[in-house]
């Protein structure tokens, strides 16, 4: 290794990664067209929900408002009113701003910028719930009963007016304090039914922390490890009971598109049990994944590697799309249950056609051919947007941690080896490829031996 230090290398270049990958930045002329006009003439329901106290929950700065929440209790349960962004509204089948979204498939979101999935007039504009504008929406009513399970629902097109954008860590700190707004202040107490009632099912979730890049104050990049605060579980799941509300509508109906991951292999399981006692992880008699699952921390090394393990319990996502005959394997094994996309039209392609459907099913009439027609494109339109935007963000981790370590080769960190050939360091939120002998769940000390900012390859070595 050289001894004379070598110059810092330029910081990470997000946006040659998107060219790169193929992310398409900007709008055609017609499809922004199309979009200005929609924006300038909201397309306000009949139907007038502006009544019902509604707010929002989400990333701090987001714009991009899919959903709005209020939350009550009724004749001894509760009742959800979620209020989902109506792109379909705005969206013509068959327009330039629709086949715009179809090449897009969703938002591709970096440290630097978002890519959205339709022109920020629309995303962040118009068709946004944004706090104080009246706003075309489809209000999902859900009763629930006092354990939590779904009585009845309804879906139908309203005006809305959220009153307040609310964040998480501000939403938190209320929780905490006991002291959150009446609109989601029965979040808690449902949200930990809904999980109960997951766990009831089977349910399976991971919950370990995702790398993420964050700015710096001196304009620099660093990356964290962050986990999902308890808030983000609870209103997760209200997106999760609308997802699954949906399902059953679009399998009463015989016609829609579902988020299908088939059950977990027996012998992923049986591996999975077999490696429990040695990453120090109790697995009960007659347990389920799920259940064992949710009783680990990730913060524990051991806890960590075995989540790393049970990741292969959730393989073979996708979307399954159907017309007539409900398909063969509908369910989601990560929900236990059917489960559609529907919850965020602003930013994914397919829940703008999951809720049209469920909508032309809500009024008995079902939907019409040209929807029709489209359902059967949307699972390979998803898997195509998919796969760029998890090479996406893979890259720009990638890029970070290079440009992180660059010039630190030849140097020692302390480790935990998640599985044979990987680890992640005590020092900073790198996760990367390990040569030597590794332990699964033990602490070890490793070299790096490679960080290359252009290739975006960091490489390490135990120290033995």
């Amino acid at each position: 290794m050289p001894s004379w230090p070598r110059p810092a290398p330029s910081p990470p270049d997000f946006a040659a990664i998107r060219a790169e990958l193929g992310v398409p930045e900007d709008f055609p002329a017609d499809a922004l067209a199309e979009a200005e006009a929609a924006a300038a003439r909201p397309p306000l329901p009949e139907l007038d929900a502006t009544d019902v106290e509604l707010v929002t929950l989400d990333p701090p700065g987001s714009r991009d408002l899919d959903q709005a929440v209020h939350l009550a209790e009724r004749n001894g349960g509760f009742r959800v009113t979620y209020a989902i962004a109506d792109v379909g509204g705005f969206v013509r089948l068959g327009g330039a701003l629709d086949a715009e979204a179809r090449r897009r498939g969703q938002t591709v979101y970096s440290p630097d910028r978002r890519v959205p999935l339709h022109p920020t007039v629309l995303s962040e504009g118009a068709a946004s719930l944004l706090p104080g504008q009246v706003t075309p929406a489809v209000v999902w009513t859900l009763d629930l009963d006092g354990d939590g399970e779904l009585t009845t629902s309804d879906v139908r097109r309203a005006r809305v007016r959220s009153r307040a954008q609310l964040d998480y860590p501000g939403v938190q700190a209320q929780a905490d304090a006991g002291t959150l707004p009446g609109a989601l202040a029965l979040l808690p107490r449902i949200g930990r039914l809904l999980l109960e009632r997951a766990a009831d099912r089977g349910a399976i979730e991971l919950g370990t922390p995702e790398q993420e890049v964050q700015p710096t104050p001196d304009g620099g990049w660093t990356l964290v490890f962050r986990g999902d605060l308890p808030v983000e579980t609870w209103n997760a799941q209200i997106s999760l009971l609308t997802g699954r509300c949906a399902a059953g509508l679009m399998l009463d109906g015989g016609v829609g598109i579902l988020r299908t991951l088939p059950p977990a292999r027996p012998q992923d399981v049986e591996r999975l049990r077999l490696l429990a006692p040695a990453l120090g992880v109790d697995w009960p008699a007659g347990a389920s994944p799920g259940s064992v699952i949710s009783g680990l921390d990730a913060g524990d090394p051991r806890h960590a590697a075995f989540l790393e393990e049970a990741a292969t319990l959730l393989r073979g996502s996708g979307y399954t799309a159907f017309d007539g005959a409900p398909p063969a394997q509908p369910l989601h094994s990560g929900v236990a249950a059917p489960y559609a996309h529907v919850t965020a039209p602003l930013r994914r392609l397919v829940d703008r056609f999951g809720t049209e459907v469920c909508l032309a099913l809500a009024t008995g009439r079902g939907p019409g051919d040209e929807l029709r027609a489209a359902l059967p494109l949307l699972p390979e339109l998803m898997a195509t947007s998919d796969r760029r935007t998890h090479e996406v963000e893979r890259a720009v981790v990638d890029a970070t941690e290079a440009w992180l370590l660059h010039g630190r080769e030849g140097d020692r960190f302390p480790a935990v080896a998640l599985d044979e050939g990987t680890v992640v360091l005590d020092e900073l939120a790198v996760r990367a490829r390990c040569a030597g002998p590794l332990t699964p769940g033990t602490r070890v000390e490793v070299r790096l031996v490679e960080a290359d900012v252009a290739s975006r390859s960091v490489r390490f070595e135990v120290v033995t």
